[in-house]
């Protein structure tokens, strides 16, 4: 394993969410944290709240995200890195730096909980830069105090100042998962790539979910660029011969490059941004010799 395990909350209600998400979580990089969720607690919110300084991320049920658990949990400071499992529609279901997956691609589960502590982490270090006291205008009218984001710091404390985006594990990379593992990882990237086709241009926002988990298990499990293309070539294929059997016209499938295009670009945005700046490596260093000295 590369780096400290990382303590994982699961706020799911449905039965089989459960299992199927601690067996996507492997317990040499995860160790599930118990909410006693499955003993019978139905109080989400007081189980996070006495778990508040074991988790480093949470994977919650969409379904549970009610406004009035949302706004209570953002109220409470109960702000965490989180993937948000259920359907991908283009909204913000818990904070603007979630992410999101399906139940049916719970396969890249891992990689996109390091994306998401990632992308808190990333907004942490901006409030630093900004200052702190500011709110933030989150979709839906909830402000949050810019010092809800200072868990950051608990987060930075155990993965170092540049966190898990710029060290990335090594041996969760496709090439070196299992042969089984390996299928399964990218018929669940086949699924992803498939919703971000349906709903490219009938709904961008979705899209854009749909996209970022992609790039996000992409990029941490070190996808080759010939298959991605692979992935959109296959799926192309099977909507042209499905449209040519129901006697449909095909060509505007052309258009879907422009899908392939912005996966390529945004895939080639996190692995340019994966390269540390000297500012940054310098902060590192800072914020290790504090951590040591402290």
């Amino acid at each position: 394993m590369n780096g400290p395990a990382l303590a994982i909350a699961l706020l799911l209600k449905s039965p089989k969410l459960l299992p199927a998400c601690r067996s996507w979580l492997p317990e040499n990089r995860y160790t599930v944290v118990d909410l006693g969720l499955t003993g019978g607690v139905t109080d989400f919110q007081a189980a996070l709240e006495q778990q508040r300084e074991a988790v480093d991320a949470v994977v919650i049920e969409q379904s549970l995200l009610e406004p009035d658990l949302r706004r209570s949990l953002l109220e409470a400071g109960l702000l965490f890195p989180a993937v948000v499992v259920g359907e991908v529609m283009g909204r913000v279901d818990y904070h603007p730096e979630e992410v999101h997956l399906p139940a049916d691609q719970l396969e890249q589960l891992g990689y996109n909980v390091d994306a998401a502590i990632s992308r808190f982490l990333r907004h942490g270090q901006k409030e630093e830069l900004h200052g702190e006291g500011q709110a933030l205008d989150v979709e839906g009218g909830v402000l949050v105090e810019a010092s809800a984001w200072r868990l950051t710091s608990r987060l930075q404390e155990r993965l170092g100042y540049l966190g898990v985006f710029y060290k990335r594990d090594p041996s969760r990379f496709l090439s070196r998962l299992p042969p089984g593992e390996q299928e399964e990882l990218l018929k669940s990237l086949e699924r992803t790539y498939r919703d971000l086709l349906l709903s490219y241009f009938r709904d961008p926002a979705a899209a854009n979910q749909a996209l970022e988990s992609f790039v996000n298990t992409a990029f941490f499990g070190d996808l080759p660029i010939t298959r991605a293309v692979e992935i959109h070539m296959n799926l192309i294929d099977d909507f042209w011969k499905k449209l040519r059997l129901e006697g449909h016209k095909n060509d505007f499938l052309q258009d879907y490059r422009l899908a392939l295009l912005d996966v390529m670009a945004h895939l080639c945005e996190m692995y340019r941004r994966s390269i540390p700046t000297e500012s940054q490596l310098a902060r590192s260093e800072q914020f290790g010799e504090e951590v040591v000295s402290s």
